[in-house]
């Protein structure tokens, strides 16, 4: 469980460097990751503050691994992200692949690896 917990507060630390584009720098975000789009400073906040939750949701089960509705919480934030970008590619193609496969290799990973370190504690 301790992995998992330190996993996690990797995973929000760097959640927090999308938050931070989404309030103050909504152009390297539009870059990053809806570079077939435009965005207004609105949606960059929309997206800051919605990855905020899922950066608390990552500290609060890192902080109690042990408690499996915050867990589950968690786990259910990462694959609600994932789904998010491949509905933003697939359907309204505001992404390219090169971004999707960025966000997907990371949510990916971050999905495989907390399910992985829960299910062997």
């Amino acid at each position: 469980m301790k992995a998992l917990g330190y996993w996690l507060m990797v995973v929000g630390s760097l959640r927090l460097a999308s938050v931070w584009f989404g309030f103050f720098n909504i152009w390297a975000l539009r870059l990053a990751v809806f570079s077939q789009t435009t965005m207004s400073e609105v949606h960059g906040r929309t997206f800051g503050v919605w990855t905020l939750l899922t950066c608390t949701l990552c500290f609060l089960c890192a902080s109690n691994p042990d408690n499996k509705p915050l867990y589950l919480a968690t786990f259910l934030s990462f694959i609600y992200a994932l789904g998010h970008f491949l509905t933003e590619y697939l359907f309204y193609h505001t992404m390219t692949i090169a971004n999707l496969s960025t966000v997907a290799f990371f949510a990916g990973m971050a999905c495989n690896i907390t399910h992985l370190v829960y299910s062997t504690c």
